[in-house]
């Protein structure tokens, strides 16, 4: 295995660091747009007297599908 140089280890950082700051964005302006992600038909709530639990499987399926589409098309990207 080949040991990684500062600069290749700097340009993943570089690139992790706009992604994140992409998906954070995204997701600002959908809160702000009213999307409903959080609330999704198949999230489950559970609300009872002193007690609440809540699982939102079907946003974590959506966030899940949505960030591996956006990696994939960035690493593909990067291998050009």
């Amino acid at each position: 295995m080949k040991a990684m140089d500062l600069s290749s280890i700097g340009r993943i950082l570089i690139v992790v660091g706009l992604v994140i700051a992409v998906v954070g964005g995204v997701l600002w302006l959908m809160g702000r747009l009213g999307v409903p992600l959080g609330r999704l038909p198949g999230d489950i709530r559970i609300e009872r007297d002193g007690f609440s639990f809540y699982f939102p499987i079907a946003t974590s399926i959506v966030l899940s599908l949505a960030l591996t589409i956006i990696l994939n098309i960035i690493f593909r990207l990067w291998k050009k």
